[in-house]
């Protein structure tokens, strides 16, 4: 099996894992294990020749990940070669989140991902839910937002990155894409089972539970992957890593697992 994969009926292919980017830009406020420091221009640029190198095309990030979005507009060569997947909702000011759904900071958030991310389209736009996936979706103007600027040739496939069942269902019968988290702990089932009958792309999130699954060893790596690898609908799993050994890793156990269902 290719380790490209449809990401439902958008004509987007995204590598089977994608590369976060959460830690390029922001070491606070964050669920990960261990302390990190953010990598200086030299380390990103090895880190995404490598993801390159592996045969990662996909990478995630958001407004609310630092200067994630100016960084990856900065060091990224060639554009054409990336799918990028960027965020609106959420900002983090100060070490804290709030959250703005309205139309006018959706149109915003958009125009400046836009502009920090160096190019004239965004691949992917997901709405970073604060938890009230039905209410931002059924209530807030932002879906409606997107859609517009999907219309106007900005915006490639939108969706959202969602935190219940109930929303995910919602998301996507009224989007192209949903993020969920799908791990060892959590599966976010029928919402992958919904998007398979539906050919809606699905993405994970907390595959590797935010690095505490590599804590635990490589065998609940392969664990991981193995069950996320067994749904056909999931098209991407976001590993949000700066350690170059551990993203080589993880990708010749993903290319193992999906070589197997060849």
């Amino acid at each position: 099996m290719s380790f490209l994969r449809p990401l439902g009926s958008t004509g987007i292919e995204v590598s089977a894992l994608g590369l976060g980017s959460v830690k390029f830009g922001r070491n606070e406020g964050v669920k990960y294990p261990d302390t990190f420091t953010i990598p200086d221009d030299t380390a990103m640029l090895d880190l995404l020749a490598q993801a390159k190198a592996l045969g990662i095309n996909f990478i995630d990030t958001a407004p609310a990940y630092g200067n994630s979005e100016e960084r990856i507009g900065a060091l990224l060569s060639g554009r054409t070669d990336w799918i990028i997947s960027t965020k609106v909702g959420e900002e983090f000011v100060n070490g804290k989140s709030h959250f703005d759904f309205s139309a006018e900071h959706t149109k915003f958030s958009v125009e400046r991902s836009l502009k920090r991310l160096n190019t004239d389209y965004l691949d992917i736009v997901l709405i970073h839910s604060d938890g009230e996936d039905e209410k931002i979706l059924l209530e807030s103007d932002c879906l409606e937002t997107l859609k517009k600027l999907q219309e106007s040739g900005l915006i490639r496939a939108l969706g959202m990155s969602t935190k219940t069942i109930t929303g995910g269902l919602l998301a996507a019968k009224l989007a192209d894409i949903v993020m969920l988290t799908y791990n060892l702990e959590q599966q976010d089932q029928a919402v992958v089972d919904y998007a398979q009958q539906h050919n809606k792309g699905i993405l994970v999130k907390k595959g590797l539970m935010s690095g505490h699954v590599d804590k635990a060893g490589k065998d609940l790596v392969q664990e991981s992957l193995a069950l996320i690898f067994s749904q056909p609908a999931i098209s991407s799993m976001i590993v949000g890593t700066i350690n170059t050994e551990h993203l080589a890793s993880n990708v010749k156990i993903a290319k193992d697992l999906l070589s197997q269902q060849d």
